[in-house]
């Protein structure tokens, strides 16, 4: 099996994807490489339908290209089963979204155990990982409420929390700050980069140049492509 660079933990080689809309094939990537080091931060930013957010569900596992190479931390993405594509998803990834995905009737602790519940871990283990990853997100004091009792900001941090619970090398977030106040977004961001500072690898896609900015780059999409094929680092 081919190895990738040991310092690249995502590496995209020529990515083409299209959907069938009705009778037409419609391209959607065209002709995408990408790398993205162990440890880095990285924004995915273009505008509506340029073809980012299919980007970062190919780069999360939850879509396939149709031809091109995907390479994850020395393991080949492409080709691989659904099955194993699902064991990377619980091991490797953790997701956070624009609307939290938070199951409204249980606590907050309880959802961040929910990936753990998917991966067979005993319950007395879920509980006292749950309450770390919530302590991690300054949310301690809140396990045993649910979300109705939180605000938009907390009920990030415990998506944020159950995203980070199986300890996966890689955050894939989607518009994360999207629903949030300005001053909640920050305090999202300033967390991102405290995850990234712990050693994880963070892919975010996002439209808010202010929110791009905590990223360590950015790479911009447009019409299906890296635009000007260069990725665009941000001065500090």
């Amino acid at each position: 099996m081919a190895h990738a660079d040991r310092h690249q933990m995502i590496q995209l080689h020529n990515i083409h994807k299209s959907y069938q809309r009705g009778s037409l094939l419609v391209p959607v990537l065209r002709n995408v490489s990408v790398n993205i080091k162990k440890g880095e931060f990285v924004a995915i930013m273009g505008p509506s339908g340029s073809g980012k957010s299919t980007l970062l569900n190919i780069l999360g596992c939850l879509d396939t290209a149709d031809s091109g190479s995907y390479t994850l931390d020395s393991k080949i993405i492409q080709g691989a089963s659904e099955d194993d594509l699902a064991a990377i998803r619980n091991h490797w990834l953790g997701f956070v979204f624009q609307s939290f995905n938070l199951i409204p009737r249980i606590d907050a602790r309880y959802n961040v155990e929910l990936p753990m519940v998917y991966a067979g871990v005993l319950p007395s283990v879920r509980q006292k990982r749950a309450l770390a990853a919530l302590k991690i997100v300054g949310l301690a004091d809140r396990a045993t409420h649910i979300p109705a009792h939180l605000s938009g900001g907390q009920q990030q941090r415990v998506a944020i929390a159950r995203a980070i619970v199986n300890d996966p090398e890689i955050i894939i977030a989607d518009e994360p700050t999207g629903a949030l106040d300005s001053q909640a977004s920050h305090e999202i961001m300033h967390l991102f980069q405290q995850l990234q500072a712990s050693g994880k690898t963070i892919v975010m896609v996002t439209h808010e140049d202010e929110v791009a900015a905590f990223a360590q780059r950015i790479i911009r999409v447009r019409d299906g492509e890296i635009a000007d094929n260069k990725n665009e680092h941000i001065q500090k």
